[in-house]
């Protein structure tokens, strides 16, 4: 399971330009399965999704060809959890529940 933060740069005015294309991105990685969840980060603005059923390269690739960070809009930061207890209804990231 990953964490993927994205922060805005100082090129942020670029990405009305690009928003079509994130958000094809986007849609193909829940289409692919890999994305379970997508948000904006508040208040300063950025993104979060939460990815898993790929390894550490795959999950890189995939972010690298997010238009957003390609142009450099935002700076992509990618974190590995190992799930080790889970309310019931998250029982779909395959660790022990409790």
């Amino acid at each position: 399971m990953y964490i993927i933060t994205l922060t805005l740069t100082g090129l942020k005015s670029k990405a009305p330009d690009f928003i079509a294309a994130h958000n094809a991105w986007i849609t193909q990685g829940f289409d692919d399965g890999v994305f379970v969840l997508v948000g904006g980060l508040k208040p300063q603005g950025g993104g979060v999704i939460l990815a898993g059923g790929s390894d550490i390269t795959s999950i890189e690739e995939r972010v690298s060809e997010d238009p957003f960070v390609a142009e450099g809009i935002a700076i992509p930061h990618i974190q590995e959890v190992a799930p080790a207890r889970t309310d019931p209804r998250l029982s779909f990231l395959s660790c022990a529940s409790s």
